[in-house]
């Protein structure tokens, strides 16, 4: 019986093998004669081999991947103000997360060159690794230098795992019916929403945050191992069955040191992370130095960083034997469209985002968890729209109506935050525009990536939207210093102006902590001043982001009109 099985797994794979490839669109046939690397052939390779059952399977593991690792993001998420006031660096909130948000988007480039040479499983596995280590650190830290590093580890492994999950799910489907799995994908935030901030709220009440993170770092790799396994498993069955051969490498210890330094770019991707820290960083810093922005250390690392940008444009193009960046993505419209939308999208909401939860708290008297829930109703309503959105693409194949039907929306409610985002405002109303941004959001969020895929054959597809995700990177890290920089210099003048004269001096002292902050009674002067200058500089924040709507239409508009109907990409065994 074995043997017969065997006999009829090689029969198949043989016919697979051999079958031409159907459709005769000039993407199929520049993908046909295209070099692959060995990730693209292996992951092919095991959509030729394994069953429907097998793939469906596959589709619920990673489900269960992203529900926990979104229920893990909106826990911590919630804990993350707590963090850095008990080091009594609230402010340091943005500061951290520009940091990491730049890493983490330049980190993809490298993840999808990972993912492409080794292979899917072997990138999967690294991004859990940093993701746990990064769990652990934020569980154990003392200071708030560990906790930055820490952030640095989380947000590189967090969103290496959001974007290897897509590079999946792209491997497993159609481009025509991509948008659906991408879209229910996003809808475990429908439960994690509600659940993270609840635990976030208990952990904190009856634990501490530590064990918040410390229980993650058990659960991730226990949820994350059956997907590494069917990989493996599928991937042995290929061998066996001759569709793929074995890696056979003869180079030495060194000649691979020095194959894969040429090979990520490494001179490149420590030139570009530098430059963008560099210069962000000092917006959101210049307030705690002695000497503001005359002191030395800010106006040299904005130089130092100006010169890396420099540099590392020079070493792309005149120097560097692979480049890191692939800039000849970006002379399609389509997907240089794309990348501007995606940085003007996340530059927008991230000037005002990282502290809504805090202003919500000291603004509007709720608690870790219902201050949760407001912040993350644009992720309900994204998680809503985006299965939608991805069943219209599916019917009618044309992404970029989609994305413009996102922009009314996202003007609409980054308007009106600008209106009610003040003390007094109705917590409803502020709800209401978190669900209008979001809606738009999902509509993007499901139209850009396919926009982008529609664009290049497979074996171009993990780069291309490890590019696209750059730019988001980007974008959250700027908006993250505008946001740190108007926080940092704004409030403190503002506590100053607003606070009673008994509590003037105690200004940068309850500007550090906003346990501090809540300790005050509801109603009394003190607290009344610091609703005040939140609100003062929290407008502020929201009308910087609402500059970006016009450079967001813009964006779009240059995208081509493409058909995802009339474009075959993946082959195999998929959705």
């Amino acid at each position: 019986m074995a043997a017969d099985n065997l006999e009829r797994e090689s029969h198949t794979a043989e016919k697979i093998a051999d079958e031409p490839k159907a459709g005769s669109n000039d993407l199929e046939k520049s993908e046909t004669e295209s070099f692959k690397q060995d990730g693209v052939k292996n992951v092919e390779a095991v959509t030729s081999v394994w069953s429907k059952k097998a793939l469906w399977l596959t589709f619920v593991m990673i489900y269960v991947v992203q529900f926990v690792d979104m229920l893990m993001q909106n826990t911590q998420s919630s804990l993350e103000p707590y963090i850095t006031s008990s080091f009594s660096k609230h402010a340091l909130l943005a500061t951290t997360s520009v940091m990491s948000s730049i890493i983490g988007g330049v980190s993809k480039l490298t993840i999808a060159k990972i993912i492409d040479i080794w292979g899917r499983v072997e990138g999967f596995g690294l991004v859990i690794g940093l993701l746990v280590i990064g769990m652990l650190m934020k569980a154990l830290c003392q200071n708030v230098q560990t906790y930055a590093a820490a952030a640095v580890f989380y947000w590189v492994g967090h969103t290496g795992l959001g974007y290897i999950i897509d590079v999946f799910v792209a491997d497993m489907t159609s481009l025509r019916n991509r948008g659906i799995m991408f879209g229910l994908n996003a809808t475990p935030t429908l439960a994690t929403i509600f659940a993270g901030p609840a635990i976030a709220q208990a952990f904190y009440t009856h634990s501490n945050f530590r064990w918040a993170f410390g229980c993650f770092c058990i659960i991730i790799p226990v949820i994350a191992a059956p997907i590494m396994v069917s990989f493996w498993m599928n991937h042995r069955k290929a061998k066996r069955l001759g569709v793929i051969a074995g890696r056979n490498s003869e180079r030495t210890w060194h000649e691979s040191i020095h194959y894969y330094v040429v090979q990520f770019d490494v001179l490149g991707m420590l030139l570009i992370t530098a430059a963008f820290a560099l210069v962000l960083l000092p917006m959101s810093l210049a307030s705690s130095s002695k000497d503001k922005w005359a002191s030395g250390s800010m106006i040299s690392m904005i130089v130092i960083g100006v010169v890396c940008f420099a540099a590392f444009a020079v070493w792309e193009k005149r120097f560097a034997p692979i480049q890191f960046l692939p800039w000849r993505y970006l002379k399609d419209r389509t997907i240089l469209g794309s990348c501007i939308c995606n940085f003007a999208m996340f530059i927008s909401i991230y000037c005002w985002d990282i502290y809504l939860t805090s202003y919500m708290q000291v603004v509007n008297r709720v608690n870790i968890r219902d201050a949760g829930y407001i912040l993350n109703s644009y992720s309900l309503t994204s998680s809503v729209i985006m299965p939608l959105c991805g069943l219209l693409i599916r019917y009618t194949g044309r992404p970029k109506a989609v994305a413009l039907g996102a922009v009314p929306l996202a003007t609409l409610g980054t308007g009106l935050l600008v209106y009610f985002r003040h003390p007094g405002s109705k917590v409803g109303y502020i709800t209401m525009c978190q669900i209008l941004n979001g809606a738009a959001g999902g509509m993007l969020s499901i139209a850009m990536p396919l926009a982008v895929m529609a664009s290049v054959s497979h074996q171009e597809v993990a780069v291309v939207l490890a590019l696209h995700g750059l730019f988001a990177s980007i974008g959250a890290g700027v908006g993250l210093a505008v946001s740190g920089a108007m926080w940092t210099n704004l409030l403190p003048a503002a506590l100053v102006k607003y606070l009673p004269e008994s509590h003037k001096a105690e200004a940068m002292t309850i500007y550090g902590d906003l346990t501090i902050q809540l300790g005050y009674e509801w109603g009394s002067p003190v607290r009344e001043g610091i609703i005040a200058a939140y609100g003062e500089v929290q407008r502020k924040m929201v009308i910087a982001g609402a500059c970006f709507m016009p450079l967001l239409f813009a964006s779009i508009i240059v995208w081509k009109n493409h058909n995802l109907k009339k474009i075959e990409q993946t082959r195999g065994n998929v959705f």
